[in-house]
C-alpha cells in the first residue's frame, strides 16, 4: 500500500494496511492519492462534484465500483502495467475542518485525521452509511482499525 499525500508525516500508513486486511482486500501495488486542502477548496469540490455548496471534513474520489470485502482483487489487471500500482482513487481532507472537529470531540489531531482518512478510504473499499445498517456496519470497522493501532478517542495532545 502506497499513499501519495502532500501531508506524508500527518498519515498513519498502518491504518490504511490494516483496513485492507480486514476488508480481505491485501493485493499488491494499491494506491491512494491523499489531499489535505483549504475550507475554501474542499466546498468548491462539495459544489462541483456532489451539488452541495457547503464544507465538508472529507471527501472520497473511487476509481472503481467496489463492494466492500475482497473486491480489490477484481481489479488486478487495472493495474498499471509499468509500476504495477493500482489507484483505487483519491481522498481530500479539510485540515481546517480537521482540527476544529478534533478540539471538538476533545482528541488529537492524529487522530481526527487518521479517523477522516480511514473513512475516506472505507468509501473507496465501497462502504458506505446511506443507512442504519451501513453506518454501524462502516463506523464498526473504522473503531475496529483504530483501536487496533491505539488511536483512540479523547486522546488528547
Amino acid at each position: 500500500m502506497k499513499i501519495y499525500t502532500n501531508k506524508p508525516k500527518l498519515l498513519n500508513q498502518k491504518v490504511f494496511d490494516e483496513a485492507l486486511k480486514l476488508t480481505d482486500n491485501e493485493v499488491e501495488g494499491v494506491t491512494v492519492g491523499i489531499t489535505f486542502v483549504s475550507k475554501a477548496k474542499i466546498k468548491k469540490l462539495n459544489l462541483t462534484r456532489r451539488g452541495i455548496n457547503k464544507v465538508t471534513d472529507v471527501l472520497s474520489f473511487p476509481m472503481f465500483e467496489t463492494k466492500k470485502k475482497g473486491t480489490l482483487k477484481n481489479f488486478i489487471n487495472e493495474a498499471d502495467p509499468l509500476t504495477k500500482e493500482l489507484e483505487i482513487g483519491d481522498i481530500v481532507i479539510c485540515l481546517p475542518v480537521a482540527k476544529k472537529q478534533a478540539k471538538q470531540y476533545k482528541h488529537s489531531l492524529n487522530r481526527e485525521i487518521n479517523f477522516l482518512a480511514l473513512h475516506g478510504f472505507l468509501h473507496l473499499l465501497g462502504y458506505d452509511h446511506l443507512n442504519a445498517r451501513q453506518e454501524k456496519e462502516m463506523y464498526s470497522l473504522a473503531e475496529k482499525v483504530l483501536t487496533s493501532l491505539s488511536i483512540t478517542r479523547g486522546e488528547h495532545v
